[in-house]
């Protein structure tokens, strides 16, 4: 292996949520007569967490009261309903489990809210640290996140890598001065993770593993 530890993005990354943050956001939108979103426009929207997701997925011009009373209603509803359609790609549970038993040190870093990021990956990839968004440390692409991260792994980053589906993971990689290496079958092309400044990607789980 090249690295001694891999840090994963988690929506798009390991786990396809794409289909609760779905019925979610249209669930909140619809209590509050607002048209509802494809599942495309949500697949463009995620990424930047739930605030950017909600404020996306709303018309311009909506009151900050209005949103946060939207927003609350559906991290409410999210927090309880966050895996009823989500499940891990197709062969990424195996690559993460590959990873461990050669002895690498493997962690989870995603911008959706922590407590839901620990069950997701305790309920999907049982015993791997996880960690997510909380209000005392800044979102990704910030790279504190990360550092936190592999301050707990106990590694640097001359050691670990970093694996994303967005944008996002690419600045936030960027950003903590980490390896990345882009995965294809998650939220966003292979044309919007070139166009974003990715320089390695792959596009199957068995791929992924050799990259690392």
């Amino acid at each position: 292996m090249k690295y001694n530890a891999v840090l994963f993005d988690l929506d798009g990354t390991l786990l396809d949520t794409l289909g609760d943050l779905h019925y979610g956001v249209n669930l909140a939108l619809q209590r509050h007569s607002y048209p509802e979103r494809s599942v495309e426009e949500i697949r463009a929207f995620v990424g930047n967490g739930a605030r950017q997701l909600m404020q996306l997925a709303l018309p311009e011009g909506v009151a900050e009261a209005e949103l946060e009373t939207i927003l609350k209603e559906y991290l409410d509803w999210y927090a309880v309903n966050f895996r009823v359609m989500a499940a891990p790609y197709e062969g990424v549970k195996a690559v993460v489990d590959d990873l461990i038993a050669k002895g690498v040190k493997v962690a989870v870093v995603s911008n959706k809210p922590d407590a839901t990021t620990k069950k997701l990956g305790e309920m999907f990839f049982p015993g791997l640290p996880a960690f997510g968004q909380r209000d005392d440390i800044p979102k990704k692409p910030a790279p504190q996140m990360v550092w936190n991260a592999m301050a707990v792994l106990g590694v640097t980053a001359e050691e670990a890598a970093y694996v994303g589906d967005s944008e996002v993971d690419v600045a936030t990689a960027r950003n903590a001065g980490l390896p990345l290496v882009a995965v294809s079958w998650g939220f966003r092309t292979t044309q919007q993770l070139v166009e974003a400044g990715a320089q390695t990607i792959v596009h199957t789980p068995q791929d992924l593993l050799a990259a690392l």
